[in-house]
């Protein structure tokens, strides 16, 4: 494959010679009744919106959400936000020697570093009915998918290895909470910390792009991780029943409240800290990824986020040290 200029790196006018992911593709009509064509392209460092206005014959039944293709066109900015305007774009070809993979935004960090830390810190676990459980559900091909997996589809962690390294960090958060809170039941929280997202390997296809299963859609997640622990824990023998429903309440409250799609309301002192260290490594890692695709080149200020319901801006007070994954969260 040729190189090419990332997306996040390019200006107004540039001209646009790229192999990009079809994010979404929907045909639409102009207010004088025309036909053109709106997309979400990305590649591994950003995604952005393309309209396509002329010669776009049957594209909108040739060309697939998830598939990779080769587009033409320049860099357009409409409302201060860039976008392309198409000229021309076609699937790929096999002489092209491109994969869909090479186009999905991936971890920072180092894969192997976060495995070892995520073995490590299950072998740390005493209570032995939840160490049975946590190695028999991250077996080998499982903990393979919970690797690979985003954790989410756009708004935290979404990106290859993105699933991993997010409950690394509510372990961590978890972990140090029972240091300053010596009442709360670490193998418990640290367990409900491990398994909270795990029904995302799942929910979410990532192969080509990142979009809901029909078992995401229907099921979802949270109850999908809820139904695997009460299975899982028939297979070990004399499991407690206490654990384990205090185990899978950890599950269904982490999303907090019921309008945020948790089934129930935290009710348990770990519980609400599940729920709190899920927050917090969600929203620092999505304002962080937001600030750094959307902030414009004359401004410190991103454009309104929706999901966050404001506008963002950087943080540009003293110089900062050079922007490297930690090697560690544990050192």
């Amino acid at each position: 494959m040729k190189e090419q200029k990332k997306l996040i790196d390019l200006k107004k006018d540039e001209v646009i010679n790229h192999y990009l992911l079809v994010n979404k593709i929907e045909l639409r009509k102009t207010k004088t009744g025309k036909d053109f064509l709106s997309f979400e392209f990305s590649d591994a460092t950003r995604s952005i919106n393309a309209n396509m206005w002329d010669g776009i014959g049957n594209l909108n039944n040739e060309i697939q959400q998830g598939q990779l293709v080769f587009v033409k066109g320049t860099m357009d900015e409409f409302q201060n936000n860039l976008q392309i305007k198409v000229s021309s774009v076609r699937s790929i070809k096999d002489e092209d020697k491109v994969s869909p993979s090479d186009f999905l935004p991936k971890s920072k960090r180092e894969l192997k570093v976060m495995q070892k830390e995520f073995q490590d810190r299950i072998a740390k676990l005493s209570n032995k009915y939840l160490n049975a459980l946590i190695v028999s559900i991250f077996n080998e091909d499982n903990f393979k998918k919970f690797s690979k997996a985003p954790a989410g589809k756009f708004w935290h962690h979404a990106y290859i290895g993105g699933l991993i390294e997010h409950t690394l960090e509510i372990i961590k958060i978890c972990d140090l909470m029972c240091d300053i809170h010596s009442e709360l039941n670490r193998d418990l929280l640290i367990s409900g910390a491990m398994l909270h997202d795990f029904g995302k390997t799942i929910e979410l296809n990532y192969e080509s792009s990142f979009e809901y299963t029909n078992k995401g859609k229907l099921i979802g997640h949270i109850v999908l991780v809820a139904m695997l622990i009460e299975n899982e824990t028939k297979k070990i023998k004399d499991f407690p029943e206490e654990l384990k429903t205090h185990l899978i309440h950890l599950v269904l409250s982490h999303q907090g409240k019921l309008e945020f799609a948790s089934p129930v309301v935290p009710k348990t002192a770990e519980a609400i800290a599940l729920y709190q260290a899920d927050e917090l490594s969600a929203k620092v890692n999505a304002y962080k990824n937001a600030i750094n695709q959307e902030v414009k080149d004359n401004s410190n200020w991103t454009k309104f986020i929706h999901l966050a319901n404001t506008d963002l801006t950087k943080t540009d007070i003293t110089e900062s040290s050079e922007d490297k994954p930690n090697t560690s969260l544990f050192d």
